[in-house]
Formats: structure tokens, sequence, C-alpha cells
């Protein structure tokens, strides 16, 4: 077993399919970190991810401390900073030539239609009600009058999947001391 995993908690695992299951260390407590902290929104801070912002920047930001970038790394679930983040213009542009072979077949090519259910407006004091749409077909698409459908694009498909990148929970600081604490506890 190498060293790196000493720590980490045994679990029982049937290592060799054959119904006799082995004490093992578990190499996946990282993820046991992200399910405890998992739907408690009032432990975080949303932030929108602005071009050019790295997550050291956010770290030193929020945390007064580059190197705790990983926090943020394990709290949003990122294992691939380059596509788990939302690309730059420069980014994003080469990979939507090198997916759909140019930006203009991108832009030509429809991804799916949709049905817009609701528009988005902004009630009297400020609120925004956000817009309100599904996923149809081509024939329920057609049918629809030209105010309550729309064609998306794959270019359009893929910049509102880059566009969700942007928004990254920080965890508030008041419970990065007990965050540091559990996450030294697993690793030692």
């Amino acid at each position: 077993m190498p060293f790196f995993f000493a720590n980490h908690p045994s679990v029982s695992y049937d290592v060799q399919k054959n119904g006799v299951p082995n004490i093992v260390q578990n190499p996946l407590v990282r993820f046991k970190l992200q399910q405890v902290l998992e739907n408690r929104s009032a432990l975080y801070y949303t932030h929108n991810l602005q071009e050019g912002q790295s997550l050291q920047f956010i770290a030193k930001r929020y945390y007064n401390d580059v190197t705790l970038d990983w926090i943020i790394y394990i709290i949003n679930d990122i294992i691939d900073p380059y596509y788990d983040l939302p690309l730059d213009y420069q980014q994003f542009t080469a990979f939507v030539k090198s997916k759909y072979n140019s930006v203009e077949s991108a832009l030509n090519t429809v991804h799916h239609y949709e049905q817009i259910i609701q528009t988005q407006s902004v009630l009297f004091d400020g609120t925004i009600v956000p817009e309100k749409s599904i996923i149809v077909d081509e024939t329920t698409y057609n049918g629809l009058a030209t105010t309550e459908r729309r064609e998306v694009s794959n270019y359009t498909y893929e910049e509102r999947q880059n566009e969700k990148k942007r928004v990254i929970k920080i965890l508030h600081n008041d419970f990065i001391p007990n965050f540091l604490n559990e996450a030294e506890s697993i690793f030692e």
C-alpha cells in the first residue's frame, strides 16, 4: 500500500470479485469531504468567475491565501481545471473549432429546439424572474408560434455550458478552520 493512503479510512471491498471482501484503504476520501458539505447552501458564497481569474486569485481574495485554492477545487468538484472551469474566448473558440470543424458550422447547425414557457421579466421591486424553457422535438417546435420557440445552435449550446461553469461556490471563511482540520485528519 503506498504511504500516501496509509492514514485513509479502511473500507471492506471485494477486490477480486470472488465474494470475499478485503479491508483496504479508501483513496476516495476526497469525495467524503465534498459529500458532507454538499447541499448546505448557508456555508457558501457564490462567485462569478470573470475571464482571466484563476482559482488562486479567488483564494487570495476570499481566504487571503493563494495556497487554499485546493479548497475551491474540492468544494466545486473540479477535477480537470481545463474542462471544469470556463474557457476564455480564445480557448472556447478553439474548442468549438475542434469539435465542430469551424465556428460557422457550430453557429449554423441546430443542437436542439426549445419551447419558451416564460420570458424573463423584472418585477416592480427589481426581482428578476428568469426565463423558463423546455427542449422539444422538431415537430412540436414547428407547431409553436415564433414568439414561443427557439432554435439552439451547437455554438449557443456550448456557450451556455461554458457560462454555467462561471458560478462557483466559495466556502464561508468561518468554516475554513473546520475544513482544514477535517482534511488534515484524513490525510495525516
